[in-house]
């Protein structure tokens, strides 16, 4: 794999503003081309993919960072979401935002008062055999 140039995603918006504005005036595509070039300050082989990317971007516009742009030697395999124009590959890379789950809380913390510890206010008075007095007293 070999990278032949990259385009950032700020360059690839403000292109595609100016190129939805030129053909809504109604321009060829090789006036927008050529106004593309000069604007951007663009030529051959570089306005080519230039324009290529902004295909690209135009497809995978959400969370777009940049559009890379390369070719690949015999035998190895294209990257996923790589788009291939004649011999190049517009590979968009994407920004994946990482929002982190806010804590669950299950009470007010520390190690807790009361309720939860059992103690003898839950436990039934036994007598000898094992047996609960209220049981015992009401068999007799």
């Amino acid at each position: 794999m070999k990278s032949i140039t990259e385009f950032p995603a700020f360059t690839l918006r403000a292109a595609l503003a100016t190129k939805t504005q030129l053909t809504s005036e109604g321009k060829s595509a090789e006036e927008i081309t050529a106004a593309m070039g000069t604007t951007y300050k663009l030529e051959g082989d570089r306005l080519k993919h230039f324009m290529n990317a902004l295909d690209v971007a135009n497809n995978n516009a959400d969370g777009l960072k940049r559009v890379l742009v390369m070719s690949l030697a015999e035998g190895e395999a294209a990257p996923a979401k790589a788009t291939k124009v004649e011999e190049a590959y517009y590979v968009p890379d994407i920004f994946v935002a990482f929002v982190p789950k806010p804590p669950q809380q299950k009470g007010r913390g520390g190690r807790g008062k009361g309720g939860d510890r059992g103690g003898k206010g839950d436990r039934k008075p036994k007598n000898k055999d094992g047996d609960d007095i209220k049981k015992a007293e009401a068999k007799e």
